[in-house]
């Protein structure tokens, strides 16, 4: 007869469950073989899983932790005699309990109401306790029915925390649920305390008392999950009745040694996970020498390897969890044949997948994840474990495709080879009938989605609960067959190249919870049937090419949605004023929807909200006041890039809002939270003073990381008050009416990493306080009314500068050499200065610009938010133009040292910069001949050398920069040839003016000494004047030889010609005479 039968019918029988369980505890060792259950649970936010297992029992068994989402996989070993023994324990019981009304012992009773004094009940949970009542009543205690002894102490909390999503008033209702205060020794006085759970509860650090271990006759303690803190106290080894023993999840630590637990011969379950074992190196040896032992849980005790491997012979152990230690080797378990889980996660382990796990058969729960793993190690030893119902091999550094090491483990509920580059066939899928939960995300996985989905409907159509290829190479159409998945609650699809409509057959999927398909290419319209689906707690359908108009319909039986995000669409929801929505929800995105022009009136129904985006959406007119007390306070907010209008005196946002890019008006709005992280308001019309926004002690900003008011009409000085902000991490005030100096407090600022000032008219020197800020990544003071020297501490103290950009202000002097020590440098903008001296020759030091860009360096500059991301940005001039770069940031690179007064040649250093994309040198006074090693720089796009005093011809080595897009050599005294390329020759004539060059573009041929046969190419040289004959000389020279010899030769060599000349010139005089004399009269 089975175990899990046997409860059964001794229930059904009238024997109490508890009762039977004791039993079980008391027989099970002269019955045989312990009886190992186990148990999953899964819990689901936003896609990310976390797995945890436990046993499902009372005493000696495995504790079992309730949920929703809980189910249980029970295995039994058949125990002879079992149920005669059961019987016999039924007729015992009921014996007892029709001929007995005992009450409780009235000293223990005391006892109890003692204990009770020292301890905070928040909740009342200990309220029948009450002196004169039978104790054997009171809510946790259980009494022996024969001798009314106190027998049991269940006080654990046994109810999970809520999930993420939970409100404020249910996390609130959970932790007043917890005891606390301090236990008083009049336990002691409970001789026959068999049983005592405390867990789960809060006792604020104390230490656990010493007195415990003196209650011999326990043979249950736990007391994890309750903040104990401390030595453990060695006197727990004189427990030698102990079957169970759970001291983990506090902030315990051991000393010395474990060799205390060596006198608990009958211990079946040692728990000590996140006690600090690092200095118990003998911790193997003293826990695989306990006979009994049959579960161990070791997780996150800091534990090492001993100096040397031992001989571990425990033939009892069947589960063991180690995850979250230092382990490098772990041969030593595989001698323990008896094993039936085995949780290595997280545990160091290093090298090749040791393949002495295909030696344990008895195998059911394999979790190897989070460690480091060879990525050429296999898994060809995967399928002799056939017995394998949970394998976890997450994020261990896996390749190549793994379809043939999995094929044979059709016993598998739970598969997670998320975060690895592995790949598979469809067609291994097939045989997997028990699967329910399936996590392949973060792969390489490159099928169509419907090869996937249609092999895993050839087996497990009714089992499959949780399937997630999220973040892989899928592609194709969702199939119909989706639909067919009848238990399916969590599908998550994201970021993949999925396209083609949402099918219908997916309003089929009744279970389903959790819908995320996000970050494809998914087009067509939402369809109204996902509106049936009565489940639906989370729907993410955002970054996608949907388009269409939504109804109410779409949400007509959602009445649980909590989460529904779908930014980033072409949809249209102009809903009746008067709809109200079924749903409550937490976040909605609806970010580039169109909204219609009023307010969503809709949204006033939804209490409670933490995140909601509607930026883009094309809303105008003002906020109305009811949206402002819609919620206790916002998560994340973001009305960005519309067309608000108005003013507001508070934002009740306690992280992140983004008012960016609408028409609102007024002072600045102030801050009620003091949480408050992150605040972007650019590019608006508010005006006035930034100091009782920032100085105002009302206005709390301690944690404020990010501010963002650039282009608004914020006047007066900056104000000195930026002790009060020290998580600041990004501050953005440019394009005001700023004036002043910049204040000295910002050198407190230390975690401070982009700091722009730009387009202001703040004066003075750049302060030498800011050389404290040493995390700084971008500086931008550009136009501005700056004056002094460049620092030179810039390049000594901010080591870790990407950008810098000191652009249109009045800085003189010297390029100081220091700023070549900035090796992370990526752009450097000096331009329009009166900057005077040679180029440094130690430019080339600038090792950023000297390699072609990883194109990660981009994460350097992004952070991540609800659906949008954040990206550190800055205006900079590249190519001529001013554009402005936040998502490439990372991967530009310039130089722009244009409109000074630099003298000296180019130095020929330079060219070594072969990452550089931007050179722009024009607007000084250089002279010498253009280095070669310029076209070297093959990476350039843009080169900019024009109004100088350069001569020479230009570098064959030209030829080599077939990038470039933006080129002016303009305005020098450059000679010689054109060099060719498909580049050179495509660029205006406008980039060669006023030199002495030839060829293409400018003329076709060159003459015989490879010069310009026209002199120069338009315009002026530098002032020099030109000996050489041109066009406008020779036809001087014609004109005056052709009248000379054609009309004044003649008259003077020709007798005859000159007579008839002059007659016919008195002629003409006489006329004029005569027409004179006439108008006189």
């Amino acid at each position: 007869m089975g175990q899990g039968n046997g409860i059964g019918q001794a229930m059904e029988m009238g024997v109490p469950k508890r009762l039977v369980k004791l039993l079980l505890q008391r027989f099970g060792g002269l019955l045989g073989t312990r009886i190992a259950e186990l148990g999953f649970r899964r819990t689901l936010i936003h896609g990310s899983k976390e797995w945890n297992w436990a046993g499902n029992g009372d005493g000696g068994g495995l504790k079992g932790v309730g949920s929703n989402d809980q189910y249980a996989t029970m295995k039994a070993v058949t125990i002879s005699l079992f149920g005669f023994l059961l019987v016999i324990a039924a007729a015992i019981i009921s014996f007892c309990d029709g001929n007995s009304n005992v009450l409780c012992i009235g000293s223990e009773g005391q006892a109890l109401l003692t204990f009770k004094q020292d301890l905070i009940d928040r909740s009342n949970k200990l309220s029948s306790w009450v002196e004169g009542d039978d104790c054997c009543k009171w809510h946790g205690v259980f009494c022996n029915s024969l001798t009314g002894h106190v027998k049991e102490l269940h006080l654990g909390l046994l109810s999970t925390s809520p999930d993420a999503y939970a409100p404020v008033a249910e996390w609130d209702a959970y932790f007043r649920s917890k005891l606390g205060g301090k236990i008083n020794p009049s336990l002691v006085d409970l001789k026959h305390l068999s049983f005592l759970d405390l867990s789960n509860n809060e006792f604020g650090g104390l230490a656990i008392p010493q007195f415990i271990g003196s209650m011999k006759s326990l043979t249950y303690l736990n007391l994890s999950w309750a903040n104990f803190q401390g030595a453990i106290p060695h006197n727990l080894g004189n427990l030698s009745k102990l079957h169970y023993l759970d001291l983990g999840h506090n902030s315990l630590f051991e000393a010395k040694t474990l060799q205390w637990v060596s006198g608990l011969s009958s211990l079946q379950y040692l728990g000590l996970s996140l006690a600090n074992l690092s200095k118990a190196t003998d911790w193997l040896q003293a826990t695989h020498n306990l006979p009994s032992l049959v579960e161990l849980h070791l997780s996150g005790c800091s534990l090492n390897n001993g100096p040397s491997p031992i001989s571990v012979n425990c033939t009892s152990l069947a589960v063991l969890d180690l995850s979250q230690n230092l382990l490098s080797s772990v041969t030593w378990i595989f001698s323990l044949r008896s094993l039936v889980s085995i949780d290595l996660s997280s545990s160091g382990v290093e090298g090749m997948i040791p393949s002495g796990f295909q030696n344990m058969s008895s195998l059911k729960f394999l979790d190897l994840s989070w460690n480091s793993f060879s990525s050429s190690s296999t898994l060809n030893w995967l399928s002799d474990l056939n017995q394998l119902q949970f394998l976890s091999l997450n994020s261990v550094g896996l390749q190549g495709n793994f379809s043939s090491a999995i094929g044979n483990l059709s016993s598998l509920t739970h598969l997670d080879f998320s975060n690895n580059q592995l790949e598979i066939e469809p067609k291994y899928l097939e045989s997997f009938c028990n699967m329910r939960e399936m996590d392949l995300s973060n792969n390489t996985i490159n099928h169509e989605v419907s090869e996937i989905i249609e092999s895993l409907s050839r087996c497990s159509l009714d089992r499959l609960e949780s399937l997630n290829i999220a973040s892989n190479k899928l592609s194709g159409n969702l199939p119909d067959q989706l639909g067919q998945f009848k238990n399916l609650a969590y599908l998550s699809l994201y970021r993949n190249s999925i396209s083609g409509p949402i099918p219908f057959s997916i309003g089929k999927l009744s279970s389903l919870k959790f819908l995320d398909v996000s970050y494809n290419r998914l087009n067509g319209t939402l369809p109204q049937i996902l509106g049936q689906l009565g489940n639906l707690e989370d729907l993410d359908v955002s970054n996608n090419m949907l388009e269409g108009n939504i109804s109410e319909t779409h949400f007509s039986n959602l009445t649980i949605l909590r989460y529904f995000w779908a930014s980033n669409n072409m949809l249209t929801f102009i809903p009746n004023p008067s709809w109200i929505p079924p749903f409550h929800c937490e976040s909605i995105g609806l970010g580039n929807w169109r909204l219609g022009l009023q307010f969503p009136q809709w949204l006033q129904f939804q209490g409670n909200m933490d995140n909601l985006d509607i930026s883009h959406a094309g809303i105008s007119g003002v906020i109305p006041i009811w949206f402002w007390n819609l919620s206790t306070f916002f998560e994340y907010l973001n009305l960005s890039h519309n067309q608000l209008v108005g003013e507001f005196s508070y934002l009740p946002i306690s992280w992140t809002a983004d008012l960016s890019s609408n028409l609102f008006t007024g002072p600045l709005p102030q801050a009620i939270f003091s949480d408050f992280g992150h605040l972007f308001l650019s590019k608006n019309f508010f005006s006035g003073s930034l100091s009782n926004f920032l100085c105002n002690s009302s206005n709390k900003l301690e944690v404020l990381n990010i501010l963002h008011v650039e282009s608004n009409l914020l006047s007066g000085e900056i104000p000195d008050c930026w002790e009060n902000m020290p998580m600041l991490e990004v501050l953005n005030l440019g394009n005001n009416n700023l004036t002043g100096k910049i204040p000295r407090s910002l050198g407190s600022v230390r975690l401070i990493k982009s700091l722009s000032f730009r387009n202001n008219n703040l004066f003075g020197e750049v302060p030498s306080i800011l050389q404290h800020l040493v995390n700084m990544l971008v500086l931008d003071l550009s136009e501005n009314q700056l004056m002094g020297s460049i620092p030179a501490w810039i390049g000594d103290k901010l080591s870790n500068l990407v950008i810098l950009n000191l652009r249109s202000n009045n800085f003189q002097d010297y390029i100081p050499d220091q700023i070549c020590a900035l090796n992370s440098l990526h752009v450097l903008d000096l331009g329009y200065n009166n900057i005077s001296g040679a180029i440094p020759k130690c430019f080339s030091n600038l090792s950023a610009m000297a390699t072609n860009l990883n194109p990660h360096v981009a994460n350097w500059f992004s952070r991540f938010y609800p659906d949008n991301s954040f990206y550190f940005g800055a205006l900079l001039v590249m190519k001529g133009r001013v554009d402005e770069y936040s998502t490439t940031l990372g991967l530009v690179t310039g130089i722009d040292l244009s409109v000074n007064s630099l003298t000296g040649e180019i130095p020929k250093e330079l060219g070594y910069l072969m990452g550089l994309l931007s050179l722009n040198l024009s607007g000084n006074l250089l002279t010498g001949k253009i280095p070669g090693t310029i076209g070297n720089m093959e990476m350039l796009e843009s080169l900019d050398l024009s109004m100088n005093r350069l001569h020479g011809e230009i570098p064959s080595s030209f030829s080599n920069l077939n990038f470039l897009n933006h080129f002016n050599l303009s305005y020098n005294n450059l000679t010689g040839q054109i060099p060719s390329s498909t580049q050179l020759q495509s660029f205006d004539k406008s980039s060669y003016i006023g030199n002495h060059l030839c060829g293409l573009p400018i003329t076709k041929n060159c003459n015989k000494k490879g010069e310009a046969p026209d002199g120069t190419n338009g315009g002026s040289s530098g002032g020099k004047k030109t000996s050489e004959v041109n066009w406008l000389y020779e036809s001087i020279v014609l004109g005056f030889a052709m009248g000379f010899w054609g009309v004044v030769a003649p008259l003077v060599l020709i007798r005859s010609w000159r007579f008839a000349y002059y007659k016919k010139l008195e002629q003409i005089g006489d006329k004029l005479c005569m027409f004179w004399a006439t108008i006189g009269m």
